[in-house]
């Protein structure tokens, strides 16, 4: 049996979780008209009884058993009413307290582990009523009350950016499970299906996956993500396939499967479980600098206030603009695009000048300015365009997929200019003009590195203002900081840091590995 498929038997009753076929998400991107997309979203208000069905209680022999039954519930009633908090609150709270079984209390217990806000607390205390009344619950139950923790968030992505699956590790109370979404950064970053695996069995699913992919001939390639990072991925991920099983009309019927929970209950659980990570807006410890002003912030903010001159900040529309069609295969090979992009703020400057084929996609674009600046994609990125915001898919914060966008659709002319930034806790922003639209040269081979200037600054140093810092205080010896800064990059000696360091060479050899 594919440790892929979670088969759990309990007394004699068969109990899996849906797996699917995850990664079957190669193939062109195509334009998505879906309602997430348009707008045109609607839900539906119907509710019924909803709790017809009794719970198993004997079935069950861990917390994730009441867990998944709880996440069931929810995502019945979300499906069909916009105000599940209420749901839970008038409907699901009462009717469970006023059965005062085990059942209930553990029913409740599961709802207030799962359920956000008012809706939790009310599930929570409901439960500890029937406990103080007397009503009895099975061992485990206790073990609701545990914090979970997240441990080794991964990302499985091809070496354009391509992201193909988000997985984690979750321990409570000595059990622990991974939780894999398989991801369609073709289908607005949307979650495909999710699997839940126990722990002791993800090597050998992680393999079994990895293995159907590269038979592909895909190049997966795994990443460490940082925790506030893999949060932020996953609830965009969940959001953006809520967006679309909302109006999908199979949507509740689908909600459980013949053999267990569907995938809109287990997003209800991973979203519980995922906000034991920080948020992603909080700085993680062990940056080298953080200032309790993000300079760069307010000079982002500035460039939002003041209107710009020449040279300051992109035209930005103040309503969505439809971009460009994307080049036919009857309009020939695109040409090369010339490109300077430029570290925003650096003194004395940083930059590269790269030649690329003009019709890469955003999301490809930012692979290669990764390799070109010796960043190591360890944080999130955005392209501010003419036409709005490109990367990691964000409803919440207007992104759109870079994968779907090729860079002549956004800047297809030289004079044309893109905002592009890495990191939204140190702020790297960097200018992209295109400089030349050239005719592609038979002997070269693209992409490449034909110019620039300086090395790049270390992640996690401040931004451009704790890398100047940073090269101050290396440079002197007599500081107090001096090898406490040296350590922070791991070298022994002073003369191996070199800001001055550039070759065009070298950077191009890097691009062509990542071709």
């Amino acid at each position: 049996m594919s440790p892929v498929s979670r088969n759990r038997r309990r007394n004699g009753k068969k109990r899996s979780v849906r797996s699917g076929t995850p990664l079957a998400l190669l193939g062109a991107p195509e334009e998505c008209d879906c309602p997430h997309c348009t707008g045109e979203q609607g839900v539906p208000s119907d509710i019924g009884d909803l709790l017809a069905q009794s719970v198993d209680l004997d079935a069950m022999q861990e917390p994730l058993d009441v867990e998944l039954a709880s996440a069931m519930l929810l995502a019945i009633g979300a499906a069909m009413s916009d105000d599940i908090e209420s749901v839970v609150r008038e409907l699901f709270v009462p009717t469970f307290e006023a059965k005062a079984t085990p059942e209930a209390r553990a029913m409740l217990a599961g709802l207030g582990a799962l359920a956000d806000g008012d809706a939790g607390r009310a599930a929570t205390e409901a439960a500890g009523r029937l406990a103080d009344s007397g009503v009895t619950a099975a061992s485990w139950l206790a073990e609701l009350a545990e914090p979970v923790a997240v441990e080794e968030p991964r990302r499985f992505a091809d070496p354009s950016g391509f992201t193909f699956l988000l997985a984690a590790r979750f321990a409570r109370a000595g059990r622990s499970h991974v939780i894999a979404v398989a991801m369609d950064d073709c289908d607005c970053g949307a979650a495909g299906h999710l699997l839940i695996i126990e722990a002791a069995r993800w090597p050998e699913a992680r393999e079994a996956l990895l293995s159907e992919l590269r038979a592909g001939g895909v190049d997966v390639r795994e990443k460490a993500l940082r925790p506030a990072d893999f949060r932020r991925s996953v609830e965009t991920a969940l959001d953006a396939r809520a967006s679309h099983d909302r109006t999908d009309p199979e949507a509740v019927n689908a909600l459980v499967e013949d053999e267990g929970p569907g995938d809109a209950a287990l997003a209800l659980l991973l979203r519980a479980w995922v906000r034991a990570l920080p948020l992603p807006t909080q700085r993680r410890r062990g940056r080298l600098h953080d200032a309790e002003l993000d300079v760069a912030s307010i000079s982002k903010l500035l460039d939002m206030l003041v209107p710009p001159g020449r040279g300051g900040a992109l035209p930005m529309p103040r309503r969505r603009i439809d971009v460009p069609p994307k080049r036919k295969k009857s309009d020939g090979a695109a040409p090369i695009h010339q490109i300077k992009v430029s570290l925003r703020g650096a003194r004395p400057p940083i930059w590269r000048r790269l030649e690329v084929p003009a019709d890469i996609t955003l999301a490809r674009l930012h692979t290669l300015i990764q390799v070109a600046f010796d960043w190591h994609d360890s944080h999130l990125h955005v392209f501010e365009t003419p036409y709005g915001s490109f990367g990691t898919p964000d409803p919440q914060l207007g992104h759109r997929a870079a994968s779907r966008i090729t860079l002549e659709q956004v800047a297809p002319a030289a004079g044309d200019k893109l905002r592009y930034t890495y990191d939204f806790g140190d702020n790297w922003e960097h200018d992209i003009l295109v400089e030349r639209v050239l005719d592609r040269d038979a002997s070269a081979t693209y992409p490449r590195c034909v110019g620039g200037r300086r090395a790049a600054p270390p992640e996690d140093c401040g931004g451009v203002w704790g890398y100047a810092e940073l090269v101050e205080i290396v440079g002197d010896p007599a500081h107090p900081e001096h090898r406490e800064r040296l350590d922070w990059l791991d070298l022994g000696d002073p003369a191996d840091f070199d800001p001055a360091r550039f070759d065009a060479k070298a950077v191009t050899a890097a691009l062509q590995q990542r071709r």
